[in-house]
């Protein structure tokens, strides 16, 4: 009897040794993550403006401890996924009703329908643009100087965070490829365009440089000529993608690796690019080994592959969203954003990343 009790003691002691360790262990590999992007990462930014590009109601956030919040999916975002990987309790808040502490550990600026030009997305209502996050950026770093005491500490504090930027895709679905809307397509030659949005782009990732960014991941734009609402609309059998859109797409995301190339020459900066586009295609190329077998139609949805109109208030989703890609018209499932959050912090090809995954940049 002795002896078992002594081994239960032994046992229990290193189950609290164990638990210690882990506990010990459980801080974020980073202190703060600040996220800049569009609908595909917007938490509850545009739930406070006056906007068609609105996610807060049902069946948004069917699969999401929280219900419906402003994420444009069932369940986590791509972000989500990352700020769990990072190792953060709570997901990053967005920064629409953020405490003064919660900006000491990152929140969450995007806006569902932003572009990178400040006219894309106007036809959907109130949207906070890129430049529009940045200066919300701005705002926040004056506040955390205030809660750190000093510039120095900031600027210490803020150089160890990670920052994700996603911005671009609206700029093609809801500016370049609108004719209706807008005068873009016949103004610039795919070409312009694509140089046009990058000098935009780096012109304002420098303002996030001189306030202390770092550590900067620059999320490609994905497959959008493969989205439901571009098939619906532009696919002859709703299979194939929509060639001339990702054709030009890929133009600008050729220029992203440059653009993080040109930054980190520059003191102390560490930036990288995620190729989203690459590790779509990569998904689509062997869907079944992903665990998804509907690629080409919304969970939900109206008309032609669920994809002429988003989800309806209500409307009861598919059961099994687990298999599908896309949740609505234009944006993926909790599964597909676990596919490609993964693969972003720990890059499975050495073509997923240029030149470092999010956990390396996180130790850097």
């Amino acid at each position: 009897m002795g002896r078992v009790w002594r081994s239960l003691i032994v046992l229990l002691v290193a189950a609290m040794v164990g638990t210690a360790a882990r506990t010990a262990g459980a801080a974020p590999q980073v202190p703060c993550y600040f996220v800049f992007g569009d609908s595909l990462v917007d938490n509850g930014n545009n739930n406070v403006i006056v906007s068609m590009a609105r996610a807060n109601y049902p069946p948004y956030g069917i699969d999401f401890a929280g219900g419906p919040t402003g994420r444009f999916s069932n369940g986590l975002t791509t972000v989500d996924v990352i700020s769990r990987l990072l190792g953060f309790d709570d997901f990053i808040p967005p920064f629409a009703g953020a405490s003064s502490d919660q900006l000491l550990t990152g929140v969450n600026f995007a806006s569902a329908a932003a572009g990178i030009r400040e006219e894309t997305g106007q036809q959907l209502g109130g949207r906070i643009s890129f430049s529009g996050q940045v200066q919300n950026y701005q705002s926040a770093v004056q506040q955390l100087v205030s809660i750190l005491g000093d510039e120095d500490a900031a600027a210490a504090h803020l150089s160890r965070c990670i920052f994700t930027v996603g911005m671009g895709s609206n700029d093609y679905l809801n500016n370049y490829f609108m004719p209706a809307f807008y005068n873009t397509g016949s103004r610039y030659t795919p070409q312009q365009y694509a140089d046009d949005l990058a000098a935009r782009y780096t012109e304002l990732l420098r303002v996030l440089y001189g306030y202390g960014a770092r550590k900067v991941a620059l999320m490609g734009v994905g497959q959008v000529g493969c989205s439901p609402n571009e098939l619906a609309q532009g696919s002859a059998n709703g299979v194939a993608c929509v060639d001339r859109i990702d054709t030009a797409v890929r133009m600008f995301n050729r220029r992203l690796t440059g653009i993080v190339d040109q930054f980190n020459a520059l003191p102390g900066a560490h930036f990288t690019y995620v190729n989203i586009d690459g590790i779509f295609a990569d998904i689509l190329k062997a869907p079944g080994a992903h665990g998804l077998k509907v690629t080409n139609a919304g969970c939900c949805g109206v008309g032609r592959n669920n994809g002429q109109v988003t989800c309806l208030p209500f409307q009861t989703p598919c059961a099994n969203r687990h298999e599908y890609l896309f949740w609505d018209a234009f944006h993926p499932t909790e599964a597909a954003n676990e596919l490609v959050g993964q693969r972003a912090y720990s890059a499975r090809l050495p073509s997923d990343v240029h030149p470092v995954d999010l956990r390396t940049l996180a130790r850097l």
